[in-house]
Order: C-alpha cells, then sequence, then structure tokens
C-alpha cells in the first residue's frame, strides 16, 4: 500500500459530552438539537444511540492484539460494537452506530444485515485521504446505510461540520504481504436550507475520510495505539502510561518476567517483536487497571488462522451474511468464544 495518510486532528464538540438525539421536524419547530431535548417525543422522531469509547491496538508478533473499552456519553449509551468486514479485517463501530424511531421497536443497527465485502470492487477508486479499494469499498458500505437514516434530519442541527457523527476503527491485514494496519474512518455530515420550504434542511453524510493509525510513518517508534469517541475524552493513552512507568503497569512487569520484555520491547518502540502469546496475556492483565470497572472486549487476530475472543462481548453477536465469493474455509469473528 502505497504511502501513508496523513493524520487528522479531530476536534469535537462538548455537545458529543452529553446525550444526543436527533430530531425530526415534527409540526414543532425546534432551533436546535439541545432545545429539542427537552421536547416530548413524538412518533416520527429518529435517535441517534451513541456508542463512546476507546480502541487499543497493539501490533506483536505474528499477531493484533485489540480491545475496546466502554465509556458511555449519554446515560443509555450502547457499547462499541465488534464486527467482522472481510476475511482480514474487523471493525470497531463508534458514535451513531445505533437508530431508533419511536414506531418501530426494533432499532437500525449498522453492524447488522452487513454483507462482507471483496477486495478491489472497481466501483470504488481511492483519492486522496481515502484508503486503498479494499477500505474504500468497506467505508461505501457503510456510508450506503447511513445515508437513508441521516436523510430524515430536517432541522437545523448545531454540530459542527468536523464533528464525526459515526466511526469506525479498521483493524486488520492489508493485502500484498503490506502487513498489519490500523485505521480511523470518520463520517461528517453536510446541511442545505431549503428556502421555498422555511425552516427545512435536508442533510446529507459525507464520505468517508480515512486517518491511518498503523503502520506509523518510516523511522517512528512502533507502539501500542488507540483512538477515542469522541475524540476530545481526557485521560493518558495506554501508551503514555507504559512511557512515565505508571506504577500499576510496573508493578505488571515486575511480577511476570514475560510481561517486562513485551513493556521492554514497547519503550523501545518495537512493539511489533513483542512475543504474541505474551502479548495477549499482558493486554488481558493490563485492561482491568485501566478502564476503571468500565466492561471491555478484547480478542486477537492473526492473518492466517483469523480471530479469536480473550474476553467476549455480554451481549449475542449476529452472523454477518456471507460473500459468496468468500472461500469457506475463510476465518470468521463469528466463531464462539473458547471455554
Amino acid at each position: 500500500m502505497p504511502g501513508y495518510s496523513q493524520r487528522v486532528a479531530l476536534c469535537l464538540r462538548a455537545t458529543f459530552s452529553r446525550r444526543i438525539k436527533l430530531y425530526l421536524l415534527c409540526g414543532v419547530l425546534c432551533a436546535s438539537p439541545f432545545e429539542a431535548l427537552a421536547q416530548e417525543q413524538h412518533e416520527d422522531e429518529i435517535v441517534a444511540n451513541l456508542a463512546g469509547g476507546r480502541a487499543i491496538v497493539h501490533v506483536a508478533k505474528d499477531v493484533i492484539v485489540f480491545a475496546a473499552i466502554d465509556q458511555p456519553v449519554e446515560r443509555n449509551s450502547i457499547p462499541p460494537r465488534v464486527m467482522d468486514l472481510d476475511a482480514t479485517h474487523i471493525g470497531v463501530l463508534f458514535g451513531a452506530s445505533e437508530w431508533r424511531v419511536p414506531a418501530d421497536p426494533q432499532p437500525a443497527r449498522l453492524d447488522r444485515n452487513f454483507q462482507r465485502v471483496t477486495r478491489g470492487d472497481p466501483r470504488y477508486q481511492s483519492t486522496p485521504g481515502e484508503g486503498e479499494t479494499d477500505l474504500e469499498t468497506m467505508g461505501i458500505a457503510f456510508l450506503e446505510k447511513l445515508r437513508p437514516l441521516v436523510a430524515q434530519l430536517h432541522h437545523k442541527l448545531e454540530i459542527s461540520p468536523d464533528d464525526p457523527i459515526f466511526q469506525i476503527v479498521i483493524i486488520g491485514y492489508a493485502p500484498n504481504d503490506y502487513g498489519p494496519e490500523v485505521w480511523v474512518v470518520d463520517y461528517r455530515m453536510e446541511q442545505e436550507q431549503v428556502a421555498t420550504r422555511g425552516d427545512y434542511w435536508q442533510t446529507r453524510v459525507q464520505r468517508p475520510r480515512f486517518t491511518q493509525l498503523y503502520p506509523p510513518e518510516k523511522h517512528a517508534p512502533r507502539t501500542i495505539v488507540e483512538s477515542r469517541y469522541p475524540p476530545d475524552a481526557k485521560g493518558p493513552t495506554l501508551a503514555e502510561l507504559i512511557q512515565v512507568n505508571d506504577p500499576h503497569i510496573t508493578h505488571l512487569g515486575s511480577g511476570e518476567p514475560r510481561f517486562a520484555k513485551v513493556l521492554e520491547n514497547i519503550n523501545r518502540g518495537q512493539a511489533q517483536k513483542a512475543a504474541s502469546i505474551d502479548s495477549a496475556d499482558f493486554m488481558r492483565a493490563v485492561l482491568p487497571l485501566i478502564a476503571g470497572g468500565a466492561p471491555f472486549v478484547l480478542g486477537t487476530m492473526d492473518e492466517h488462522h483469523g480471530f479469536e475472543w480473550m474476553v467476549p462481548p455480554e451481549e449475542p453477536v449476529e452472523k454477518v451474511k456471507e460473500d459468496k465469493n468468500r472461500p469457506p474455509d475463510a476465518p470468521s469473528l463469528r466463531r464462539p468464544p473458547k471455554p
């Protein structure tokens, strides 16, 4: 995969630190989504339930270890959800990954009814700021699921155009022996007022923007990478805690020589050389220390053997629609967890 994406500095307003409900115009004209929060629900309201938290990825030797920590942005937040995108990539979903209309008891979940994609779809060509063709195809698949939902928003939303309404962290292996990769894919909205219809707005979701977190630029240290939603969430990352010798993490290393070696590799900027099993066990030991009691999931992705849960999600995982061109022995995220 030629070149690397330039990192994009995201600034998410404090609007995402409280419950965000996106309302349709329903007989009552609301000046902003925050005024709408005080209104009673009507039959044609559409509500975006947000998933907040952290995705942490440790690319070790011959395996990718990843975790998702649930850190709600609202009282009844949904958790970050993990799904498989193709045979060698998984996605962690943040933001508006679930939409509800009170008249429909079943929410529209973006992680369900997802058709696995194949690489090299000729309909989609990558452009600057976007991923390679296979990643772009994944991004467009979610874009097409978002469009009819976002299109139901017809009043002015006081949200910055730079604030992502939806976000995917894509983790996996690139084609052509490129190796492990981690991308953050952001979806933003734009609005246009329809002058002939008064305070009526057309809302569209923009094409996804891709930011590469891993591999880093040439000669840059290779360490644990992390993505957060909302992006301005406070607190040190796991890599920062390791760098400053946080006493809880240092205690793990002093009590277990295997973990000490993992920490040594990370501090030297050579996290990719850490032993696979030791790295997975280290992540399993450190997550309770940094999650602060919040729920989390943990898994590993191997390029040749696929996905395995270490700490599976509490809710059942729905089986995705299989790509008819997918080999029958290809790995799947939907395997039952090991006992």
